[in-house]
């Protein structure tokens, strides 16, 4: 910034740092520099709406007389950066009050536009933070702006698209201003050069105002089908999408169904086309366009259903199904296509729930076949979405932990290769979420299987694995795992439980506890100490003698001296952690003696 405050300093960087300082300086004398900062703040610029106006005035007004605003280049980085550093410290002088300054900028002179976009920019940042109830400054500037003439230069009509998706509360609660706020946002989405941020921001406002704009469903039904006559973005079309689907569920039960059906049939009828072709070519065509766009009307498409309703999509997305299917038989040796796959099939599962049932049979059939010859990681995450609906469901356990049996014996023989838990630690995330699941839906089932020994073992070994999101996976399978023995203790199949627990710990406990301290000294970590102190709490809670013998045979093990032959740790340190670890009465304190511990190693 060209504009000091006192002493030289540039003015926002100076309310950064201040802000900086109040929100993350634990130290108190940084509260107090930062009480400094702000003073000296205060009195250089009596309020954060003048330095605004005058930034608008010199600072980043846009550097070309045509276009409208680039977000990739470094002006419009800057820009972004400045928007989110308003959006941070507005509430130092009131958002209200900086808005209607600004807007009187533009209310009492005639500035040139380039002072008028940067002030309706920054009018945007501050949108959101203020309060539409009763407002009637804010009801004011969105009859203003929605009236700007076509002849407006583009940067300020571009800008002003931005304003109004900002403002989608003010709408919802001035429903009389939707229609001519739709008629100005349909002018721009006709607009190449304004197609994408128009979209955005009618997707702001059906995000906003879905109850409003169910009237005008058929509008977004017919933008949803001619989407690709528009100009937009991918992130732009697929925005759309999401807004329509919200909109779609709240539309009475009875019409959405038939709603459902015709947003979808673009995006179907585009994947068998391109099916029809590629059968005659020899050659695949990419259907991510199509699948993404499915995916996200399944994600956002979630109607109030009662009990005993049939769901609306259930049959829809039945009838989709065999599109869907033949689609990732014809791709399933590229992943990246099949994770599209399986990513529609999981919102479509989440959508109708327990009325996906009739698909169930055939997808795990489908997803086995495939894995058997491609173990693309995706197939066990979608695994765990079936788990998660149906694991509670008597008639479904058999076939889903035949299903879980049949996707391990490759999953193993990946993660048994020389480095295979490194090189695919997506496949351990994956499948741990699987067998997370089935913990939290069918313990029993899965305690009393054959498959559960190769699983611990699986687990025991990938708690080395250096990988934030896979560890995590492990250590939390491990830590569920144990806690079945203990919670719920009032259902009939607690004892069960408990019992099968008590053999799982007596089989490899031992094995566990020593792997646990091992990795903790000297593979992992420090930010993955905590959920291994879960871990050792679990098994603690559940037997706490035990876990003593075992935790001390562990510590016996442990080197004394490094290969040089420096002392490492003294005998009593190690009866300190094992008394500060075993005498824990919440896990923090588990926490705390390990990190102290493994820093002994470190």
């Amino acid at each position: 910034h060209d504009s000091t405050g006192p002493r030289g300093k540039p003015t926002l960087p100076l309310v950064y740092q201040a802000v900086q300082a109040l929100y993350h300086d634990p130290d108190p004398a940084g509260k107090e520099r930062a009480s400094v900062w702000l003073g000296e703040l205060q009195r250089s610029v009596r309020s954060l709406a003048g330095l605004l106006r005058h930034s608008a005035e010199q600072d980043f007004v846009l550097p070309v007389q045509e276009g409208v605003p680039e977000d990739t280049d470094d002006f419009g980085e800057f820009r972004m950066r400045v928007s989110d550093l308003v959006k941070d410290v507005i509430f130092l002088v009131g958002s209200m009050e900086c808005f209607s300054q600004l807007y009187s900028t533009l209310k009492e002179g005639n500035p040139p536009w380039e002072v008028t976009e940067a002030v309706l920019f920054i009018m945007a940042a501050i949108a959101k933070s203020i309060d539409p109830e009763n407002n009637p400054t804010l009801t004011e500037v969105l009859e203003q702006v929605v009236l700007l003439p076509e002849t407006v230069h583009i940067a300020v009509r571009y800008t002003s698209i931005e304003l109004v998706g900002e403002m989608s509360e003010v709408i919802d609660r001035n429903p009389c201003m939707l229609d001519p706020v739709l008629n100005f946002l349909m002018k721009g989405l006709r607009e190449k050069p304004l197609a994408s941020v128009a979209a955005k921001a009618i997707h702001n406002i059906c995000s906003v105002c879905r109850d409003h704009m169910a009237q005008h469903f058929q509008g977004l039904l017919n933008i949803a089908r001619s989407l690709d006559s528009f100009a937009l973005s991918t992130d732009a079309a697929v925005g759309l999408l999401k807004g329509t689907a919200l909109v779609l569920a709240r539309l009475p039960l009875e019409k959405i169904a038939e709603c459902l059906n015709d947003l979808c049939a673009v995006q179907v009828m585009a994947l068998r086309k391109l099916l029809t072709q590629d059968s005659s070519s020899g050659k695949l065509s990419d259907p991510t366009v199509w699948l993404d766009r499915l995916a996200v009307i399944f994600r956002h498409t979630n109607p109030i259903v009662e009990n005993g309703q049939t769901h609306p999509c259930q049959k829809v997305i039945q009838e989709i199904w065999p599109v869907l299917s033949e689609t990732l038989n014809a791709h399933q040796n590229d992943n990246r296509i099949v994770e599209r796959c399986c990513r529609c099939l999981r919102f479509a599962v989440r959508c109708v729930g327990k009325g996906s049932a009739s698909l169930l049979q055939p997808l795990v059939t489908q997803m086995v076949s495939v894995y058997q010859v491609y173990p693309h990681s995706c197939f066990l995450y979608l695994g765990s979405i079936l788990v998660d609906e149906y694991g509670m469901e008597e008639g479904c356990r058999q076939g889903l932990l035949d299903m879980l049996q049949a996707l391990c014996m490759p999953t193993f023989q990946l993660l048994e290769q020389p480095n295979g838990l490194r090189n695919h630690p997506d496949t351990v995330d994956d499948l741990f979420r699987l067998v997370t699941r089935f913990v939290q839906r069918s313990p029993v089932t899965l305690l009393s299987s054959t498959i559960i020994v190769h699983i611990i073992q699986c687990a025991i070994a990938a708690t080395t694995l250096d990988h934030r999101d896979a560890n995590c996976s492990v250590m939390k399978f491990v830590r569920d795992l144990i806690h079945t023995g203990v919670t719920n203790d009032h259902e009939d199949d607690f004892e069960i439980r408990k019992r099968l627990i008590g053999q799982v710990m007596e089989q490899h406990g031992q094995q566990l506890v020593t792997q646990l301290i091992n990795t903790c000294c000297f593979c992992l970590p420090p930010y993955t100490l905590p959920d291994v102190a879960e871990v050792l709490w679990e098994i603690m809670v559940f037997d706490r003698p035990t876990f003593c013998r075992w935790l001390e045979t562990t510590l016996k093990g442990l080197p004394k001296e490094t290969a040089g032959g420096a002392l490492t740790v003294t005998h009593k340190q190690l009866t300190d952690f094992h008394k500060q670890v075993t005498s824990a009465e919440e896990c923090k304190q588990v926490c705390w003696a390990i990190r102290e511990f493994t820093r002994l190693y470190r």
